[in-house]
């Protein structure tokens, strides 16, 4: 074969260069096989990481609807929790415990409550004290299962409590505190390479809207300008440059210009710009500057859900992603870039609007109304197709003025947005509501100046199983408590201890402490206030302290609520309401004040005993040894040392050791005290003549001694026990509404102020058929607004208003 004028190859050497160029193409593409792969293998090891970490640390939402949103002492706060599985919004059946605060501004609870939950649903009420000053008051959910968490995610909402009787406290006239915050877009600023800022301003009465400003650097030279787009928050670009620094000054209408210095530009580091032009995918770039790096990983996750893992180049200093929106969740998606190490270098933001899936429609039969006269409001769940959907609702009617506004804190927003956020989020409803160009703009902003923060990444990445303090209340309260060494006064383990609540019911709880001294007791349908005493057998263990825990968590947010400030408009209606308030107590109180009996299981621990023994149908003697002996066939009571002693008989013999002795539900390890015990005061004998494995107790037998009055006989309880006044599960307060369905009722002279004319927490629609709630208009006339709240089985979230006039 000739080549060039002279030269000439053979077709020996033409076939090895084609069999070089083939390897060198086959090692070429080998080399991308094996990139391909390791790229790979990289963004399969954080999926993996982040998959297994979601598996171990299930997360919950709570949010409370309210009545409303303004109150008088006096008055009843009434509430509904929703509980949801913070991945799919399902509600989750984790916690039958939810726990109530309402915080001061020093963070102190003024109120608190725990309230049984069932399937996710619990509800409950509080009423509010004559102590409490005038203010604004930060009302917050949460569960046991949460308290491992950040507390920036416990449900909260702002509530208004107005006092009469609380003289106003004057305002200050101090200057006004503001809050700047910058937040570069992905975490960081490099220099010589654009980026987007975030910003945000605030100051105690909250957002601050009215503000311009100016980025200068040490020469005065002015490089960017900014100012909010919505609730103080807004975005600009801007391009540090080395060797400079960077401070902002902005400027309100009141007092002097904040001065700011932004945050300090790296020469090395990872810049991260999302950019969606509304289309159907989003452009991500990474520009990379001083830091070797073949390539980048993009992870981006909702709700710990991977949706998408990608790899890309890096050349020239940038990589390109382009991300298929279809492919993201809906709401709030974390979206994260990685180094070569596996090192999280950017993480930003990006909400994608849920569809609605369900429509509550609700409206009155009228629009306006005569006092005391019958509202009859219909109520439906439907799909986006019309179809009628099971929903599990709750509604509040109540008169609007210039105290009391429309609550906005709707349902729908909360779940998609607030609860995913940290800090309070100004008009969370906005954002949800509008889908226009100047709301899209002003919610990247949001996400921009936001971080989802439920976990760190070191820790998904470690694959190691998380640690947890507070278990999930799963079968019913727990109360937790410690033992402790009183000689040594270190925690004291494998420790038996028992908790009991004297009253009708037999309730015995024993736990064993751990290493730490810890013990969990887990009580089951503990309700209302009352007694409970916490021991330990003072005859084996008599050098033991026990403490009670608080189940309330110490951890808070650290947002604070906006000072309230009492207008010269309000004052008409302020008086309104605290007649209203005063006549509804002095008439109707005693209804306000009734309660639901709870649904409890009557029987003890122990079932069904053996032999029950009602001693008025026996001969009564005068001594508790001659009652035993006498009619107890299942006991045998003896004397050993000056010490008396019971042994338990059933059809195989005596059971070894003594039994366990209950008076009123209270342990009492001292026999000699049963002994000293007046009979007359005992009204029956329950007893159990078997071993009995009551958690880490075991006993031989049982003896339960009831009194006819609950109060112990008279018995001294042992010095070593703990007796603590507490309030188990809330009992359920009936929301009082009266019906006037007679012409005696619609005419009778007692007055009916009530300016909350209906609270329903637990409205079911049922599919087959079409739901109704009617109530009657009271006294006070006034325009009145209805909102409805609720969830679907399938964690669908709705809510609705309607209005109508009284006159």
């Amino acid at each position: 074969m000739k080549i060039m004028p002279g030269y000439t190859i053979s077709f020996q050497t033409m076939s090895k260069i084609k069999q070089v160029a083939l390897i060198i193409a086959f090692s070429f593409s080998a080399l991308l096989f094996l990139q391909a792969t390791s790229f790979a293998q990289v963004t399969d090891q954080i999926t993996k990481s982040l998959n297994q970490y979601g598996q171990s640390t299930i997360q919950e939402k709570i949010f409370i609807h309210t009545d409303k949103s303004t109150y008088i002492p006096g008055e009843v706060l009434w509430f509904k929790a929703y509980i949801v599985n913070a991945g799919n919004h399902t509600p989750l059946d984790l916690s039958r415990v939810a726990y109530i605060d309402v915080l001061d501004g020093k963070q102190n609870a003024v109120m608190q409550a725990k309230i049984a939950v069932s399937k996710g649903l619990g509800n409950g009420s509080l009423y509010i004290p004559v102590s409490l000053t005038n203010g604004n008051y930060k009302l917050r959910a949460y569960t046991s299962w949460m308290k491992n968490f950040n507390a920036d995610y416990y449900f909260e909402k702002s509530i208004t409590i107005v006092n009469p009787l609380k003289t106003p406290d004057v305002a200050a006239k101090a200057t006004l505190g503001y809050d700047v915050q910058f937040f570069p877009e992905g975490g960081n600023l490099v220099n010589g390479i654009a980026g987007k800022v975030a910003f945000k301003l605030s100051n105690e009465n909250g957002a601050v809207n009215n503000f311009n400003g100016t980025i200068i650097n040490q020469r005065n030279d002015t490089v960017a300008r900014f100012r909010p787009l919505k609730f103080g928050i807004g975005s600009f670009i801007f391009t540090p440059l080395e060797g400079d620094t960077y401070k902002a000054i902005i400027k309100t209408d009141k007092g002097a210009p904040v001065i700011k210095e932004l945050p300090v530009a790296n020469n090395a580091g990872f810049v991260m710009t999302l950019n969606d032009n509304g289309g159907p995918a989003l452009d991500v770039t990474v520009k990379i500057k001083n830091v070797n790096a073949g390539a980048v990983y993009l992870l981006a996750h909702t709700r710990q859900s991977v949706s998408i893992a990608e790899s890309a180049s890096v050349n020239d200093g940038t990589a390109h992603f382009n991300i298929d929106k279809a492919k993201l969740g809906e709401g709030i998606s974390h979206i994260t870039i990685f180094d070569d190490a596996k090192h999280p270098v950017c993480e930003r933001l990006y909400f994608k609007r849920p569809k609605k899936q369900v429509i509550l429609e609700t409206t009155a039969n009228q629009t306006q109304y005569a006092q005391r006269k019958k509202v009859n409001v219909s109520i439906s769940a439907n799909d986006m197709a019309g179809k009628p959907l099971a929903a599990n609702l709750s509604m509040s009617v109540y008169r609007i003025d210039s105290l009391q506004q429309v609550d906005a804190g709707d349902i729908f927003s909360y779940m998609w947005l607030r609860a995913d956020l940290r800090g309070n989020i100004d008009s969370a409803a906005y954002y949800m509501n509008n889908n226009n160009n100047e709301a899209n703009t002003a919610l990247d902003n949001l996400m921009l100046s936001q971080g989802w923060r439920r976990f760190m990444w070191s820790n998904v990445l470690s694959n190691k199983t998380p640690a947890f303090t507070f278990l999930p209340e799963h079968d019913g309260h727990l109360i937790t408590g410690k033992v402790t060494n009183t000689i040594t006064g270190t925690p004291a383990k494998d420790v038996v201890t028992y908790l009991s609540v004297p009253g009708k019911r037999v309730q015995l709880f024993a736990a064993n402490s751990d290493t730490t001294g810890k013990i969990i007791f887990n009580t089951a349908q503990l309700f209302g206030p009352g007694e409970i005493v916490a021991q330990t057998n003072t005859e084996r263990d008599s050098t033991y302290r026990i403490d009670i825990l608080s189940p309330f968590s110490e951890q808070y947010s650290a947002y604070t609520e906006p000072k309230f400030q009492l207008l010269a408009a309000m004052r008409k209606s302020i008086e309104e309401h605290n007649l209203a308030v005063q006549v509804q107590n002095t008439y109707s109180g005693a209804k306000i004040r009734n309660f639901y009996e709870p649904r409890v299981d009557s029987s003890g621990f122990y079932a069904t005993p053996f032999k029950t023994y009602l001693l008025d149908n026996y001969t009564r003697f005068t001594t508790m040894e001659e009652v035993l002996r006498e009619y107890v066939r299942e006991v045998w009571v003896n004397k050993s040392q000056k010490r008396y002693h019971i042994k338990v008989l059933n059809e195989k013999g005596f059971l070894d050791g003594d039994p366990l002795v209950l008076l009123d539900d209270v342990p009492v390890f001292n026999i000699d005290k049963v002994m000293a015990i007046d009979p007359l005061k005992i009204r029956k004998l329950e007893d159990v003549p078997y071993r009995y494995y009551w958690g880490p107790s075991v006993h031989e037998g049982i003896l339960s001694f009831t009194t006819y009055k609950g109060d112990l006989g008279g018995v001294e309880m042992d010095p070593h026990a703990v007796v603590l006044d507490y309030e188990g599960l809330q009992l359920q307060r009936e929301f009082y509404s009266p019906a006037y369905d007679t012409d005696a009722t619609g005419k009778s002279r007692l007055p009916d102020f009530r300016t909350t004319l209906y609270w329903a927490p637990d409205i079911n629609t049922v599919p087959e058929q079409k739901s109704e709630v009617s109530f009657y208009t009271s006294d006070i006339a006034g325009k009145y607004i209805g909102i409805i709240q609720g969830i679907t089985p399938s964690g669908d979230v709705a809510s609705q208003y309607f209005s109508f006039d009284v006159r």
